[in-house]
């Protein structure tokens, strides 16, 4: 009888530390782009907002959009101060996402408490869509926290050469 070509007994083969390691990272970066994304949309959201649309996305920032209402008072001048200043909080947002993607337990830890925070402003507001938002959004960047104690075994499993099976234990 022929051989089908289909081998019945495969070899399950465990992953190797640098493979798991590039998953672990691949899942860090993917967590972290949140931040980024939040603080693209919040750019986005302000230009929507100087230009004089009445639209925003539920995505940004309620800080910056609390920014923009005041630049909106201040005139012609305040909206130099609001490119400004809505530029600063989404640069920390994207040095939060630089650190974040890298394993940075600090920079997860800080950036979900502040995009908590400003969460928490937006119910000031009444804007319970854009709250929805935010715990939508916290909810996906938290399995990258679940990851920093794997990449941290990681490391030191890839740095001593020990093989470890416990990952995550």
């Amino acid at each position: 009888m022929a051989d089908p070509g289909v081998n019945l007994n495969p070899v399950i083969t465990q992953p190797s530390a640098a493979q798991l390691k590039m998953r672990v990272e691949q899942g860090l970066k993917s967590s972290a782009s949140w931040f980024a994304v939040i603080a693209g949309l919040s750019v986005v959201n302000s230009v929507l907002s100087m230009s004089g649309a009445s639209i925003h996305f539920i995505f940004g920032l309620g800080l910056t959009q609390i920014v923009d209402g005041l630049a909106h008072q201040a005139g012609t001048s305040g909206y130099v101060l609001d490119f400004v200043i809505n530029g600063i909080i989404a640069g920390v947002l994207v040095l939060i996402w630089n650190f974040a993607r890298k394993g940075q337990a600090w920079a997860w830890y800080g950036g979900m408490a502040l995009y908590a925070i400003d969460g928490l402003l937006l119910l000031l507001f009444k804007d319970y869509l854009s709250v929805a938002f935010h715990a939508w959004a916290l909810y996906r960047m938290s399995p990258g926290l679940k990851l920093i104690p794997i990449l941290k075994q990681l490391d030191q499993t890839t740095s001593t050469g020990a093989v470890s099976s416990t990952f995550g234990n």
